[in-house]
């Protein structure tokens, strides 16, 4: 993997072509041993073996881990086969299944068929633009209070802070519940529920009722989530006031059954969909901005270019003073260029969903080999995302190279945080809209200056976790 950064980025490469297959061969790989395959090696350094996988020339790399046999996809063009052109022939993988169907698995990340499809056109009017708008300012607002919170202060764990504020902010717009006072517990059973599924630990691979100190943690924590929800869930069936939200579109939600008559969500499905919401719905944005301000802070030139930006669309507060400047809004994401590159550059260096895995229903063809019906599928992100074909000299943060011209010529899921096709995040317009008006926020308000210096040593859980909080100083502006 390169460690530089070219000094134009301006421009973006073709997709290569595709490798001639030859009949009967299988995909390279690393060397495992007998029975268990390449699964010590996976779990002594998930990022390390994801890596020693990447420096094949193949775009289709084999491997075995427990009892699976994996196979991972890095050109872009079977990424867009699997994820779109034939997503009908692809199901969310058994490992990914089996594993967090433990814990919440009829919410929409795990639903597949039918079911899925009835319920994301249900629910996916929360999540159209014109609603998402509305939420910009509360967004802002949660981010002025964090703000001022943090004055006075010499510095602040950030990835703790996001959180907190993430949390908040989701729990606020799309359940109109405020957490705070509360939002700790749900942080810390987050963190909890997250570390259990570490895939460098063993207890990734065992059932969830097999009592390691992991899987204790993990049921407390799941426990502590479920007792939030039914008081979530107690207090709107209790309210007499009208909503037009989230929670009321899934306890008001019909779907039709050609066999029976319309019915609601069962309180599991309810529940389900509710912890997938909250769960991932903040985790993904708070790491986003926790590596976007790691990055700034520890890039001084990038941040002052940001800094520029912001006073330019914002206006400066007078005397050198960010202290009055008006909040970000909505309508001033059009204007703000630079911050768009910053959090596209963050999601490209350390995507939050860090892959994406998928299995085939049946036998099929890919780079040029022969996948079998129920492997599993893994289309790294991490791995894409700092391939040297794409980029240039990848493994640099320069939200610079992002220009229309490169935009242009990247080809299609060379770059692909959110996922993609059918199935992509559906919160994937909240998620952006969030992390650019707390960034803007934030960083109008403050420089950051690096306490925490890279290289971040990285855990590979449900997302990708910095293995130690994340910590930056504060200079006022």
């Amino acid at each position: 993997m390169a460690t530089q950064d070219a000094t134009d980025g301006s421009t973006g490469s073709g997709a290569e072509p595709l490798r001639e297959s030859t009949p009967g061969e299988r995909p390279p790989g690393p060397d495992g041993v007998p029975v268990v395959g390449n699964t010590l090696q996976f779990l002594r350094d998930p990022v390390a073996f994801y890596d020693r996988c990447a420096a094949f020339e193949d775009d289709v790399v084999a491997y075995r881990i427990a009892t699976s046999d994996g196979y991972m996809l890095t050109h872009p063009a079977d990424i867009e086969r699997v994820l779109v052109t034939d997503d009908a022939d692809f199901r969310r993988a058994s490992i990914i299944q089996d594993s967090l169907g433990q814990i919440a698995d009829g919410g929409l990340f795990l639903m597949e068929g039918e079911d899925w499809k009835a319920h994301r056109s249900a629910l996916q009017p929360s999540f159209y633009r014109d609603r998402i708008e509305t939420y910009a300012e509360m967004m802002a607002r949660f981010s002025d209070e964090r703000a001022a919170e943090w004055r006075g202060r010499d510095s602040v764990l950030v990835s703790e802070e996001m959180r907190t504020l993430t949390l908040e902010i989701l729990a606020k717009t799309l359940l109109d519940v405020d957490v705070r006072g509360q939002e700790s517990a749900l942080r810390d059973a987050a963190a909890a529920v997250s570390d259990r599924f570490d895939a460098g630990s063993l207890s990734a691979l065992l059932p969830l009722w097999v009592p390691t100190p992991a899987n204790r943690r993990c049921q407390r924590a799941v426990k502590q989530f479920d007792e939030a929800i039914a008081d979530i869930v107690a207090d709107r069936r209790a309210s007499d006031g009208e909503f037009d939200d989230l929670l009321s579109i899934l306890l008001d939600l019909e779907l039709d059954d050609a066999d029976a008559e319309a019915q609601g969500l069962t309180e599991t499905e309810i529940r389900d969909h509710l912890f997938t919401f909250l769960f991932a719905g903040h985790e993904t944005t708070a790491l986003t901005l926790s590596y976007a301000v790691f990055l700034l802070a520890n890039h001084p030139e990038k941040q002052a270019r940001l800094h520029d930006e912001l006073d330019e669309v914002l206006a400066d507060g007078g005397e050198g003073s960010s202290a009055d400047a008006a909040s970000p809004s909505a309508s001033d994401l059009f204007a703000f260029d630079y911050l768009d590159d910053v959090v596209d550059e963050a999601l490209r260096l350390y995507p939050p969903a860090y892959t994406v895995f998928r299995e085939p229903t049946r036998d099929v063809s890919l780079g040029g080999y022969e996948i079998p019906g129920g492997a599993t599928i893994s289309m790294p992100q991490w791995v894409v995302h700092r391939d040297e074909r794409w980029y240039d000299e990848p493994d640099t943060f320069r939200p610079e190279r992002w220009t229309e011209v490169f935009r242009d010529a990247l080809p299609e899921y060379a770059y692909f945080p959110f996922g993609g096709g059918p199935r992509h995040c559906i919160g994937m317009r909240f998620a952006l809209m969030e992390a650019k008006l707390v960034l803007a926020t934030l960083a109008q308000r403050f420089a950051f200056d690096p306490v925490t210096e890279p290289p971040l040593d990285l855990s590979m859980q449900l997302t990708l976790q910095p293995e130690d909080p994340i910590e930056v100083a504060l200079d006022e502006r």
